[in-house]
């Protein structure tokens, strides 16, 4: 089935200029899967761009994946994004019903939303991934719980466009990671302010709560916006 779909949608993505900028997208597979996924879309689709959500530690198996986003639990070392980079490929982490800190649970501290982002610029990656925006439950503004999932795992947002603490909060990391990177692009070649820039973003490598961590990061984003 997926043999002569491929091609016809690759087709249609060529007609309507849309092929540069769609992947074929696998969450969490394993090695032997995407082994075999990877083989035929070499084979039948080899234009077709592909991206992982990689809870398996593969990626260096797969150096040519457009968009590669690495579990929390496996995360992807500085010198191998610096070269993903250079290439123009994406590498970004994400979080999930299966990690405990940072995250974006209801029964999460709010700053941890916040943090992700602050992770997300100590680790150099490009960004973040959240696999649920608003997978709503039965009745999602009273109870967020799902099955045996953390309360609040699948949605950020409420129905009807109400937002959340933790989505506002995520937005804040956002704007601190566009300042992180702005910053980095205008210190660059000044060693000084960019082993300030760096010390700031040391203590949020760790993917473990510390103590005192809301502190340090209220501290942080206080520096972030004096420099």
């Amino acid at each position: 089935m997926w043999g002569p779909f491929l091609p016809a949608f690759v087709g249609h993505l060529r007609e309507k200029g849309w092929l540069g900028i769609t992947n074929i997208a696998m969450d969490e597979r394993s090695p032997e899967v995407m082994a075999a996924a990877t083989a035929l879309l070499k084979e039948v689709a080899p234009e077709l761009g592909i991206a992982l959500a990689d809870n398996h530690k593969i990626f260096k198996q797969y150096p040519y994946i457009k968009d590669m986003c690495a579990s929390i639990f496996g995360p992807i070392e500085q010198t191998d994004i610096v070269q993903r980079r250079s290439q123009g490929l994406t590498t970004t982490f994400y979080v999930c019903c299966s990690s405990g800190f940072p995250n974006t649970y209801t029964s999460s501290g709010p700053a941890e939303a916040t943090y992700l982002s602050w992770y997300a610029a100590a680790e150099d990656y490009d960004g973040f991934l959240r696999w649920a925006y608003n997978s709503w439950v039965e009745d999602p503004i009273r109870d967020s719980r799902f099955r045996k999932w953390a309360a609040g795992d699948t949605y950020l947002v409420y129905p009807e466009g109400r937002s959340s603490i933790r989505f506002e909060r995520l937005v804040e990391g956002i704007q601190d990671w566009e300042k992180i990177r702005l910053l980095k692009t205008e210190f660059s070649g000044d060693d000084a302010k960019l082993q300030t820039l760096h010390d700031l973003l040391e203590p949020f490598r760790s993917p473990v709560a510390f103590d005192g961590w809301e502190q340090t990061l209220r501290d942080a984003r206080a520096t972030l916006n004096t420099l």
